[in-house]
């Protein structure tokens, strides 16, 4: 895979340079509620334009039906790109219609332009690869090089993704250079003891990264809604609580395989439980109660990990040399079920191991909670794309960039 460093020594000045970005940014309205992916591609587009690039910036934002929906427009990302960068930067109104060509047409040396979102067309994401193609032949017109940085789509087969560098000379950016990086140090030469945690809501978003991991793993927590399958795997009362019955025959295997081959799976030993879900908008008090996890009474939903759970989980942290962690342990977006995956964060800052955490919401965990994020070995730009690829699965986007 030929990074941006040998593009740069080969020259980029006047040169259309495409960088598939990861842009997909949460907001409010049209307010950014969490920039951390346009940071984290802002070195390689800094470093382009001050090497005299012009620079079209390219992601997607959401999930549009292939067609403009001002909900889901990458205005308000463009203008952050460029309050990081201390410069102009020129948005096109379009993917790769009149705006786009002007916008890109209009661009001088070391200028950057936003495109707007690649999902307003629906040949960025079409399984025809008729269709997929056609559109990135058109965004190849805009661009003389094409960069993936955009770590966080790499597991998709999308046009901007996947075609588009098959008809650009193609390089990696800084962020995909030390993702990949980072993602063969759980996967290759693993410094051991090894854990990793996962949360979330649904055991079968995970089933295939546990399979994968009982080879490589010394020890998984599990936390989160999927904990209730485990729970219910081992015969327990799970109430109202978040349940995949049909997942139960396979989570068991998973549990009967972790024995045999000297796996540590770790559950909660108690959770917290309230009988509703909470306000989330109003963030009002929800009083949950503390049972042991075993014993969740009926009618009563678990939401959180316990005190008890949350000490036993620092402590199987504590003695690791790596930690992978994706996924919260409850709804941490609501102040009294936050504290498990606090917990959690604060075990990997307080680990001697080299910590990595898996993108999507336990990123956006570190930041609601408050912590410095330089505290964690790695916070990765791409949870499905972390996941796909501890799974062992051939990610797309990865393999353009390596073709």
């Amino acid at each position: 895979m030929k990074t941006i460093d040998e593009l740069l020594t080969e020259g980029v000045a006047g040169r259309r340079v495409f960088v598939r970005a990861d842009l997909n940014v949460p907001l409010d309205g049209t307010t950014i509620t969490d920039d951390g992916r346009i940071r984290a591609v802002l070195p390689t587009v800094a470093k382009l334009a001050e090497a005299g690039a012009r620079v079209v910036v390219a992601s997607h934002l959401g999930r549009p039906k292939g067609a403009p929906d001002p909900a889901f427009s990458l205005a308000p990302a463009a203008a952050r790109l460029g309050e990081l960068l201390g410069a102009d930067v020129a948005f096109a109104t379009d993917t790769v219609g009149d705006s786009a060509r002007a916008t890109v047409a209009g661009l001088t040396d070391g200028q950057v332009a936003v495109l707007e979102n690649l999902r307003f067309n629906a040949g960025e994401t079409s399984k025809d690869d008729a269709e997929r193609g056609a559109f990135a032949d058109r965004l190849a017109e805009l661009a003389d090089v094409y960069v993936g940085d955009g770590f966080g789509a790499v597991h998709r087969k999308h046009a901007s993704v996947y075609d588009l560098p098959a008809r650009l000379p193609h390089y990696a950016g800084y962020l995909i250079a030390t993702e990949v990086g980072v993602l063969k140090k759980l996967t290759t030469d693993v410094k051991r003891p090894y854990a990793v945690v996962l949360g979330g809501a649904k055991v079968s978003d995970k089933l295939g990264v546990i399979d994968h991991l009982l080879e490589k793993a010394d020890r998984i927590l599990i936390g989160g809604g999927m904990v209730f399958t485990f729970l219910a795997a081992q015969g327990h009362e799970v109430g109202a609580s978040l349940l995949q019955e049909d997942q139960i025959p396979v989570v068991k295997e998973y549990i009967e395989r972790a024995k045999e081959r000297g796996v540590e799976f770790v559950l909660p030993v108690d959770v917290l439980v309230a009988g509703e879900f909470p306000d989330m908008k109003a963030k009002a008090p929800a009083h949950p109660a503390t049972v042991a996890a075993d014993a969740i009474p009926a009618g009563q939903m678990g939401l959180d990990i316990g005190p008890e759970s949350r000490k036993l989980y620092a402590s199987k942290l504590a003695d690791t040399a790596t930690v992978f962690w994706n996924g919260p342990m409850g709804v941490f977006e609501h102040p009294d079920y936050a504290e498990g995956t606090r917990a959690v964060a604060q075990a990997l800052i307080d680990s001697p191991a080299f910590t990595v955490v898996g993108g999507g919401d336990s990123a956006a965990a570190v930041r609601i909670l408050g912590f410095d994020e330089n505290a964690f070995g790695h916070i990765s730009t791409g949870g499905g794309a972390s996941l796909e690829y501890l799974e062992g699965k051939t990610l797309p986007g990865l393999a353009a960039l390596e073709g």
